[in-house]
């Protein structure tokens, strides 16, 4: 079970790293943010289906075809947290070794879209206010892992509760 878990997991882990990596260096250097959610949560989807591998060859190849929902979550629960653990590592690094000042050009680009918006001046400045105050939790080494897991993780969780729902076979 080991071994299914950490294949998966790595294997999960180093293509959603891949995806944020290229996708990450293509926003700072352009300042174009827009659409770059959108394409982080679908690569997260994609590398998430090796949760869904990795129930599946478990329940096939050591399970004798059978797999309770409770054991297919552990499994996929595993690989999620291999994959998220990993993302986390690598946006670290990409972040304080390559772009430090990301932070900046992010929330720079999030407030120039929100003055250009419809708010009242009083919305704005609570806005703006509220972005130059989340910066500060980057800083903290426990909340920049924390906020960068919640990232990630659900999305693992969704993945893993409908893998386990599929495959659980008596």
């Amino acid at each position: 079970m080991k071994q299914i878990i950490f294949k998966n997991g790595l294997i999960a882990g180093l293509i959603v790293s891949a995806f944020m990596a290229c996708s990450m260096f293509y926003c700072y250097n352009s300042g174009h943010f827009e659409g770059s959610m959108l394409l982080g949560y679908s690569a997260m989807l994609v590398a998430f289906s090796f949760v869904f591998v990795g129930v599946k060859n478990y329940r096939d190849k050591v399970a004798d075809g059978k797999i309770s929902f409770f054991t297919a979550f552990k499994i996929g629960i595993a690989i999620s947290a291999i994959a998220s653990t990993i993302y986390v590592l690598v946006w670290a690094f990409e972040y304080h070794f390559f772009m430090p000042d990301f932070l900046e050009k992010y929330t720079g680009a999030a407030i120039e879209k929100l003055q250009k918006s419809d708010l009242s001046t009083s919305d704005l400045e609570a806005k703006i206010k509220e972005i130059e105050s989340s910066k500060s939790l980057y800083d903290n080494v426990f909340s920049f892992f924390a906020i960068t897991f919640a990232e990630i993780f659900p999305v693992g969780l969704l993945v893993t509760i409908v893998s386990a729902f599929i495959l659980k076979k008596k």
